[in-house]
């Protein structure tokens, strides 16, 4: 049988010893430990027990933990915490043991609960969360600084061979730049990189103005949203 070690963590010691002595009744659940939120010891306790299930602050002492939140508050701003904090479920107080056997049981094999009521909010959160990320991000961050100058003088309508004696490089670099530009941004030809480009901000560099002879590449940085 595979048996889950668990480490109880409550402010309260009562709390802690009626769940451990209702918990031990299991044949697969394993109480290793109780601690209280607040003993300095407890990061440690998290390493050398390897619990299975303990509170989202001590994600950082044993990684490889499932997270399960038993709480009695009904606010789901803190469900919505605890879920970005990594907790993989959120069960009331109100539920019985029977229940809460069942959640340890399936967040242990990669499930996660939260309260039905909770979840739809918890949902459109985490999704806002990821869409402020994907929109905060610059999809030119993959491309190295000599990629960018490649990309800045295609967005200017220049072709290889120009591009090459600005930069003063071969053709064939420019090849190999523009492959390695293609495949950084998942595009296919020159209009779709420089259409990427554009809508990621991209400022094109200043050039020096020409008095005569090869011009002279002037640095620039890229612009951001």
């Amino acid at each position: 049988m595979d048996v889950r070690r668990l480490l109880l963590v409550d402010d309260y010691r009562m709390v802690t010893e009626a769940l451990a002595s209702r918990l031990s009744a299991a044949p697969d659940l394993w109480v290793a430990g109780c601690c209280s939120t607040d003993d300095p010891q407890l990061p440690e306790v998290v390493r050398w027990l390897r619990p299975d299930e303990v509170l989202a602050r001590l994600k950082a002492a044993w990684p490889a933990a499932h997270l399960v939140v038993v709480s009695g508050d009904h606010d789901v701003a803190h469900a919505v915490e605890a879920a970005r904090a990594g907790a993989a479920a959120w069960v009331s107080k109100e539920q019985g043991a029977d229940e809460l056997e069942t959640v340890l049981r399936g967040v242990c094999q990669g499930h996660s609960w939260f309260p039905p009521q909770m979840l739809g909010e918890i949902l459109r959160e985490l999704r806002d969360d990821i869409r402020r990320a994907q929109e905060d991000s610059d999809p030119l961050d993959v491309l190295s600084p000599r990629e960018r100058d490649v990309l800045a003088s295609m967005a200017e309508g220049k072709r290889g061979r120009q591009i090459a004696e600005e930069l003063l490089i071969s053709t064939d670099t420019v090849r190999t730049h523009t492959r390695s530009i293609f495949t950084k941004l998942d595009v296919h030809s020159r209009l779709e990189a420089v259409r990427v480009a554009r809508a990621a901000g991209l400022r094109l560099p200043e050039r020096a103005p020409v008095t005569g002879g090869r011009p002279t590449p002037v640095p620039y940085g890229p612009g951001r949203r």
